[in-house]
């Protein structure tokens, strides 16, 4: 029987569909205490609805024991509408505070209202469902949308800013962290970590569990290292002798499981760097002295050799190794499983062992939002370099003369390859992968 072949007799399990976000438990008092209110003051009795850092519906029922009764309206009591305003704010604090990626030592406050209309009256014996919905969030402001109603009825609605503050950094009693080591406001450190003494961690980050970070390392702000990770530590390099050598990575970088980075050795300049905003995928390796600029992505297992420069934007997918000293340039697309062992042209596809030019890479410049006379123009420039049996020299001769290549792209593309020690990968490949690649 094949492996994909059931049996008559196996017995498949069935599995509920389910067509509302199921609750999960949450700690009401928790939260709550981390948005300076205590009781009485609670003005949420139970979560009904719950999608993470999006979306959370809560329950406050409304009796006449209430404090606030007692001097609003006596004979007639009503709730106050800045309450209701109050009651929004703590939903819209326990959905910001629960996010996966908020600080444990977070706080958060209300720092402004907009667009508040109410409705109807709310009174004793209501009960009031509370829905806030998050909308754009940065380091330190949220805005989220509120709304309340009783039964069908909305009662109140408003457009809700609010501050989050990072509060001080939280370590788990578990991780080892040097004295001497800096560690930002609002990063967490999780179990079982290793920090040495010479690294400076900066806010907001998240360090996963069993992450070992060492050397003259520097994090930016908002960076999030997952578990196994190991960030800093010396060079593979024989002539490495323990030099005090150098890693530093920019703001909002994001290094999944197992990444290993290594910082730089003398001969090399003594530094690895890495920019800002930049995806490496499980397993990726950087090796010492390499220099990554901003927004690349590294597919899982990708390797870079010693000395590489990674431009902007770049992606280097999966399992692909660059050789030593090589560089690939902005908006370049290194194929999975890829090994490349000269420049890779800035703009192009470069796929294939050993790495071969596949032309443009149209469809990540659309979505970069690159106009189509820049796309078109490079088109043009990729033509002479591929296609016009021209040497390189010449070919390049041709792009600088032609009067319609006038973008900066194009003249990013001609510096790039001009300024190549190693050679651009500008050799086409056979026709016959050409065919095997388009059956796929």
């Amino acid at each position: 029987m094949s492996q994909d072949t059931a049996s008559p007799h196996t017995r498949v399990p069935q599995f509920p569909k389910t067509t509302s976000p199921v609750p999960r438990p949450i700690d009401l008092p928790a939260l709550l205490g981390r948005v300076y209110y205590r009781y009485p003051s609670f003005l949420i009795d139970a979560v009904d609805e719950h999608e993470p850092g999006d979306r959370l519906v809560a329950v406050k029922n409304v009796t006449v024991n209430e404090e606030f009764f007692q001097g609003h309206f006596p004979g007639s009591p009503l709730m106050p509408g800045v309450l209701m305003i109050e009651a929004l704010t703590q939903v819209a604090a326990v959905l910001l505070l629960d996010r996966a990626e908020a600080p444990a030592t977070a706080r958060v406050w209300l720092r402004g209202v907009d667009n508040a209309k109410f409705r109807r009256q709310v009174v004793p014996g209501d009960c009031l469902r509370l829905e806030v919905r998050l909308g754009r969030i940065r380091s330190r402001l949220a805005r989220a949308r509120a709304s309340a109603f009783v039964e069908d009825q909305p009662v109140a609605e408003a457009d809700l800013l609010l501050a989050i503050e990072p509060g001080a950094a939280y370590i788990h009693p578990t991780a080892v962290v040097d004295p001497a080591a800096r560690v930002g406001a609002g990063t967490t450190v999780g179990p079982y970590c290793t920090i040495g003494p010479e690294v400076v961690i900066g806010q907001r980050c998240q360090i996963g569990a069993s992450v070992v970070i060492d050397g003259w390392t520097e994090i930016g702000d908002d960076t999030r290292v997952y578990p196994m990770a190991s960030i800093g530590l010396a060079p593979q390099d024989l002539k490495y002798k323990g030099e005090r050598t150098r890693l530093a990575i920019g703001r909002e970088n994001t290094f999944r499981e197992f990444v290993t980075i290594n910082r730089g050795t003398l001969g090399g300049g003594g530094h690895t760097t890495i920019g800002a905003g930049n995806l490496f995928m499980a397993y990726v390796h950087v090796a010492h002295d390499c220099h990554i600029g901003d927004s690349t992505i590294f597919g899982n297992g990708a390797t870079l050799g010693g000395h590489v420069t990674v431009e902007d934007w770049a992606t280097v997918s999966a399992y692909s190794g660059v050789h030593p000293f090589c560089r690939v340039g902005r908006h370049a697309y290194v194929g999975g499983y890829s090994v490349v062992t000269k420049d890779a042209l800035p703009f192009g596809k470069s796929v294939g062992n050993r790495a071969r030019i596949y032309g443009l890479n149209t469809i990540g410049l659309e979505r970069r939002g690159f106009t189509a006379d820049t796309i078109n123009q490079l088109k043009r420039a990729y033509r002479y370099l591929l296609q016009s049996k021209l040497n390189t020299s010449r070919a390049l001769l041709q792009i600088e003369q032609d009067a319609k290549l006038t973008s900066p792209e194009v003249r990013c593309l001609v510096d790039f390859i001009r300024s190549s020690k190693r050679g651009g990968i500008l050799r086409r490949p056979t026709r016959r992968v050409e065919d095997l690649l388009a059956d796929e």
